[in-house]
Formats: C-alpha cells, sequence, structure tokens
C-alpha cells in the first residue's frame, strides 16, 4: 500500500457541501492500495503510520508519533497515488487494486490505527471528496509497503 501522510493543525473533508469528517492536530493520509496487497499490507502501513516520529518535542525536533502526540488522523482513499506516468502525459491507473478490494484495505488501515488508539475519521471511498488542509511545517512524508518487502 501506498501512503502520502501530511502533519496537519486541522483538516475536512466534505462530500455534496457536508462534511463527513475532520479532525484537529494530526496526520492525513491519502491511501492508495495497489495490485498484490493484502491486509498484511494494510497492518504493516497502519503500525508505521501510527509510529512514525514526525512531531516537535519539547526540543522541538520531530521526535514523537501521532500516538505520542494524541493526535488524530483522517484517512482519504486515493487511488491517484497509484498513477504511472512513464509512458506519457495521461498518468495510468491499472496497478492499483480493483476497487472493492482497495476499499477492503483502506477500511482495514482505519480500523487498525483505531485499535492502536487513535481517534479516526474518514472520508468515502469512491466519492468526489472535497478535502482541506492545513500542513503543519509543512512535514509531508511518502510511505510505500513493497519498500520494505524483500527482492525477489
Amino acid at each position: 500500500m501506498r501512503a502520502l501522510v501530511q502533519r496537519v493543525t486541522e483538516a475536512a473533508v466534505r462530500i455534496d457541501g457536508s462534511v463527513v469528517g475532520e479532525i484537529g492536530p494530526g496526520l492525513v493520509i491519502l491511501a492508495c492500495a495497489m495490485q498484490g496487497d493484502g491486509p498484511d499490507e494494510a497492518l504493516a502501513l497502519a503500525g508505521r503510520i501510527a509510529k512514525l516520529r514526525i512531531f516537535r518535542d519539547a526540543d522541538q525536533r520531530m521526535n514523537l508519533s501521532v500516538t505520542d502526540q494524541g493526535g488524530s488522523v483522517l484517512i482519504i482513499s486515493q487511488f491517484t497515488l497509484a498513477a504511472d506516468t512513464s509512458r506519457g502525459n495521461r498518468p495510468g491507473f491499472s496497478q492499483a487494486a480493483a476497487p472493492n478490494l482497495g476499499a477492503e484495505l483502506v477500511e482495514t488501515l482505519a480500523t487498525e490505527l483505531a485499535r492502536l488508539g487513535l481517534t479516526v475519521a474518514r472520508g468515502r471511498f469512491g466519492a468526489d471528496m472535497k478535502v482541506s488542509l492545513v500542513n503543519d511545517g509543512p512535514v509531508t512524508i511518502w510511505l510505500d509497503t513493497a519498500e520494505r518487502k524483500p527482492s525477489p
């Protein structure tokens, strides 16, 4: 799975003008399930996100996790993280997981983050969402579970 993680002071997601999820200080997670991903990747990604030390400690060093901070997370499914632009100007998305599996794995990610003690807000899979956020820092981190898999 892939995730773009942004440290924020606040964030919200709207669908048809109505707020469906919002958080104060914490993380916005744009998440994409890739072909070949399964529950193990979702669980591993949740663990990495919960422990990612990108919040400032008393010495202003990035040394604390969202869990340490008692922050929240807003999870937005975003299949466009699977974009392949190697063949021109129109991205291809064939490496993204099928929609039903993608929805299941993004929900597994959200459920595991909640199990790890985080307050979780969500967008709605497949909806036309409007996401607003205040990126803190700015701090934006790219995570990909494929980078941690051993080569064949």
